[in-house]
Order: C-alpha cells, then structure tokens, then sequence
C-alpha cells in the first residue's frame, strides 16, 4: 500500500508531533474506518496511539488506483472508543 501525504497533512502532522509511523499503524490497522459524512470520497480511520497515552488519532483520507492519499491526521478530543 503506497501512503502519499498533502502538504496539508505533513504540516499539522509536523506541529502537533504527529509520527508518519502512527498514521501507518491506523491506516493498516483501524479500530473504526468510516466514509466521512462532509464528503463521501472520502474516509476517516481511527486508533489508539499507546505514544501519546491512548488518544485516538483520526486519519481522514482518499484511496485511489495508486493507494492512499492522507488528507489531514489529528488526535481526536471528540471520539470515543
């Protein structure tokens, strides 16, 4: 599976210390992954970071012929597990 990240997601990724090893463990291993509801091209995966106490990271990305494309990655306040 190929992982591209935006310029976008490389940014929030690099302020909020976010590990590209996190985003890879969520994409290949989600506890939920579910279409986004603002847009259905999309989808969002979640997981917990044991790194950072257990939060959970949401990835919100597209996949295409080429693989994954990884749209923004945050730890998630309002998700529960």
């Amino acid at each position: 599976m190929t992982i591209v990240y935006t310029r976008h997601a490389l940014e929030v990724m690099r302020e909020r210390e976010i590990a590209a090893e996190w985003v890879d463990r969520t994409l290949r291993d989600p506890f939920a992954d579910e279409a986004d509801p603002s847009d259905p091209s999309l989808r969002r995966a979640w997981a917990a970071v044991p790194e950072r106490d257990g939060r959970l990271l949401r990835v919100v990305y597209a996949t295409d012929a080429s693989g994954i494309r990884v749209i923004i990655a945050f730890l998630d306040r309002g998700r529960r597990r």
